[in-house]
């Protein structure tokens, strides 16, 4: 009976070694590849890549104990995968940072803000945040700020972020693109600057997706003009009745699980789709470029996916140039979630890179140094 009982247990680990193996292939070659609008449920298995990356190792090194010819099978299947383990994961375990700009340097953060965490003038908590907020901004001490989910307002009882942070940030340059809707509150993203910025435009993304925007700003370094680009693709939009209904899913209350399904997967499939419109705009206008590109993003989207395979090209990620680890950088829902970038082209040279964990906005505050490449 014993020796029954390990030949099934043996099969049973074969079987989902197999089955395992085939997702993680499918995750490596399909996801970056396939249009999501066509393959939008392929497309979201781009975010079980981290665990059946960890399913994949588990089983290389478990065979290595039992049997270890059928270790073969993960470890032929894991450098096949590398490229996609390469984008995941950064390498360089002895990164460190230095708040001192190495000279002939530039250096930027992106970040999403959430609208400042306050919207309206008090001493709330929120407005606390806020404050923390600006303070971080202005011990990184950028020449140039990426901020998406800005929010500022014209009304006299609201925040105007930017005239505070062109007066105590000083930063004296800046290109915001809002719509005015007679309320006095804009949101979008923005660029500020310490360089003079000799040019600007955007580019709206076409419905149904967002009216969020791809920014670019000509900013002239000294005696070199570079086009720095910002942007924010389409969200899942999860409102708190999502997360308690995720939180129904992970405790599988069979009374709501279905229902809590349907939906979720519903904004992760919009989701999806639209950002892969928008990525394939972006990804066009890149292609256009004649000067030096950074592009700071808020995708809301992996390493492993279309959104980002798409975005990326042949430009530089920051953090996988000179970060360790999976790089979070956002704080809810996965440990695994990357969704915020810094891309440069080969026209510069990452000195660093840092990724702030520190939970003021829901997503955390990167910053990189480059230098312009004579």
């Amino acid at each position: 009976m014993a020796g029954k009982v390990r030949v099934w247990t043996r099969r049973l680990l074969i079987y989902a070694n197999i089955i395992v193996g085939a997702l993680f292939l499918l995750v490596c070659f399909a996801t970056p590849n396939l249009d999501p609008a066509r393959w939008w449920f392929i497309s979201l298995l781009a975010l079980a890549f981290p665990f059946l990356l960890f399913f994949m190792i588990l089983f290389l090194v478990g065979w290595l104990f039992i049997k270890p010819r059928r270790a073969i099978f993960s470890a032929i299947l894991l450098l096949i995968g590398y490229k996609s383990i390469s984008v995941f994961f950064a390498f360089h375990l002895f990164s460190s940072f230095h708040h001192e700009k190495a000279p002939n340097s530039i250096r930027i953060v992106s970040w999403n803000v959430a609208r400042f965490i306050e919207l309206r003038k008090n001493n709330n908590p929120g407005s606390q945040t806020r404050l923390k907020m600006m303070d971080q901004l202005e011990e990184y001490n950028a020449d140039i700020l990426c901020l998406q989910e800005f929010q500022t307002s014209a009304r006299a009882d609201f925040y105007d972020n930017i005239g505070y942070i062109q007066k105590h940030l000083h930063y004296p340059y800046f290109y915001f693109s809002y719509d005015e809707d007679g309320a006095l509150q804009y949101y979008s993203s923005i660029i500020f600057s310490r360089f003079p910025i000799v040019d600007s435009g955007l580019i709206r993304f076409p419905y149904p997706t967002l009216p969020e925007v791809l920014l670019h700003a000509d900013i002239k370094v000294n005696e070199d003009t570079i086009r720095v680009y910002s942007t924010h693709l389409q969200s899942l939009q999860f409102k708190k009745s999502d997360y308690d209904k995720i939180s129904n899913i992970e405790r599988v209350r069979q009374d709501s699980l279905l229902s809590s399904s349907r939906t979720i997967f519903s904004k992760l499939k919009r989701g999806v789709v639209y950002r892969s419109i928008q990525a394939r705009i972006i990804k066009e206008e890149l292609s256009k470029r004649t000067l030096p590109v950074l592009l700071c993003a808020d995708l809301n989207d992996v390493p492993n996916s279309y959104t980002y395979s798409a975005v990326r090209t042949d430009l530089q990620d920051a953090f996988l140039k000179k970060d360790w680890g999976v790089g979070r950088t956002f704080s809810s829902l996965s440990p695994t979630l990357r969704i915020d970038y810094i891309f440069a082209d080969n026209s510069f040279r990452i000195k660093q890179s840092d990724r702030l964990v520190r939970n003021l906005s829901d997503h955390y505050m990167l910053v990189a140094d480059v230098m312009l490449e004579k």
